[in-house]
């Protein structure tokens, strides 16, 4: 499957390349008026991307080439920028630890509050290494904007917080992630907010849900944990903007390289960019992704609830965001080919994975995602304790929580997340004593295999 690419303008002469994101339909309407601030540029922005698309041999004439996620890792926010951020001859983004910024002026500061003057303030709301992070996100997302926070789950909140107002209505599934799930159902309701929980498959009660025409806001993960199931994020999203509901997909497990929610439809993208984005299990943070509109309000938000990242954890991200394409390619590749090796295992009951055309989540997968993500569920054929025995005699993975890094992780949830809980709770979330999530690293393919298949001899 072809990976999707941004636009951006050839370098010339003495001149910054700038990147082009990708801007909606309506947005290039509106961008005809050239009377509205900034107008030009967007319009420009957008009749690039439509020749790029239309016409490649004429871009490619006035400067214009396309990039790819390999190229933009690297360079967007960087080289290829679209704020107005202040040079460096630094092929590495500096950390700016100041938490102040001042200004030269009052004229100088009145500037840079109607927005005439690219510039920073205070740490909670903006910092320079932070703001070459987000724009590298919106690149890869294809988004006009990108927020930052302090953790996936303060991206949560902060989301929720700010688009579904008291009196609102969310829709979720039950497979979204727990912590989200619990928030959604505890304290939302607190907040005269009503929830409703449906069937991630169950597309028929969406509608009956939607169809009573006072939903704020839909949503859930794809591909879900543990049981990696995936939704139909355009149809979804076709239905719930035929009713006036927003759609916020958590890609989490898929990465930006594997998955673009916005482009199908989408009107919010996150994840918990402490695993495939950072890659590397030595950061916490989470982003957001969308229009400039909604992630203004969100940013409101999240300034209020201080979850802004430290410039030192937005620098490690960065450098780790470089390795992406080929860290999640390699998941990629080591996933799927153990997945089709479990599955014929006589050891192994079921294997969970949206690349298996087995799967009933095949067909949507391969239609909306490059590649199919670095994790892989499957139920062994034992009991909890001869479970326990198979991963403790893994010699590669580490026993832990957590995904998305270089090195391979195995937890057994009925342990790990769901000990202590009772046989009903586990029944509901699908978790069966015997189901092992492997979140698979950067490691050779041969060396996990055989640590795996020496590990079910145990058995």
């Amino acid at each position: 499957m072809a990976r999707s690419s941004s636009v951006v303008k050839a370098s010339l002469p003495k001149q910054r390349r700038q990147l082009r994101p990708r801007r909606s339909p309506k947005q290039f309407q509106r961008a005809t008026d050239l009377s509205l601030p900034g107008a030009e540029d967007i319009f420009a922005a957008a009749a690039a991307e439509h020749l790029v698309q239309q016409d490649p041999a004429a871009a490619t004439a006035l400067g214009y080439i396309t990039a790819s996620d390999e190229t933009l890792v690297v360079h967007a926010g960087e080289k290829l920028r679209k704020n107005g951020m202040a040079d460096t001859d630094s092929i590495a983004t500096p950390i700016v630890s100041g938490t102040t910024h001042w200004f030269k002026n009052s004229a100088d500061l009145i500037a840079f509050k109607e927005g005439r003057r690219h510039s920073f303030e205070y740490g909670r709301y903006g910092n320079p290494t932070v703001s070459v992070l987000e724009e590298k996100i919106s690149a890869l997302e294809r988004a006009e904007a990108t927020l930052v926070t302090s953790s996936g789950m303060n991206a949560i909140v902060a989301t929720l917080l700010a688009l579904v107002p008291p009196g609102g209505h969310v829709v979720t599934t039950t497979d979204c992630y727990s912590e989200a799930r619990a928030f959604i159902r505890e304290r939302l309701s607190k907040m005269g907010i009503r929830s409703t929980f449906v069937d991630l498959n169950d597309i028929e009660t969406l509608k009956a849900v939607l169809d009573q025409g006072d939903v704020t806001l839909f949503y859930t993960d794809s591909p879900t944990n543990p049981h990696l199931k995936c939704i139909d994020i355009k149809l979804v999203a076709e239905m719930c903007h035929r009713k006036g509901t927003l759609v916020c997909i958590d890609s989490t497990l898929a990465s930006p390289i594997n998955q673009k929610p916005l482009t199908l439809g989408a009107d919010i993208v996150m994840h918990s960019a402490t695993k495939y984005i950072a890659g590397h299990h030595d950061v916490i943070a989470g982003c957001i992704s969308g229009s400039e509109a909604l992630i203004k309000t969100i940013r409101a938000w999240h300034q209020g609830l201080g979850g802004a990242i430290s410039p030192d954890a937005a620098y490690m991200i960065i450098r780790g965001l470089k390795t992406m394409t080929m860290r999640v390619e390699t998941q990629n590749r080591t996933s799927l080919r153990m997945a089709r090796l479990l599955e014929n295992h006589p050891k192994i009951e079921h294997v969970y994975y949206p690349g298996l055309k087995s799967s009933p989540w095949h067909h949507i997968a391969e239609s909306q995602m490059t590649g199919f993500g670095g994790i892989v569920s499957f139920e062994v054929a034992s009991n909890l304790h001869g479970v326990m025995m198979f991963i403790d005699a893994l010699q590669i993975p580490f026993i832990a929580t957590s995904l998305g890094g270089c090195e391979s992780l195995v937890q057994q949830p009925a342990v790990m997340s769901f000990w202590g809980q009772s046989d009903e709770e586990k029944a509901k979330n699908g978790i069966k004593d015997n189901l092992v999530r492997f979140s698979f690293g950067i490691e050779k393919f041969e060396d996990l295999r055989d640590d795996i298949l020496q590990a079910l001899e145990k058995i």
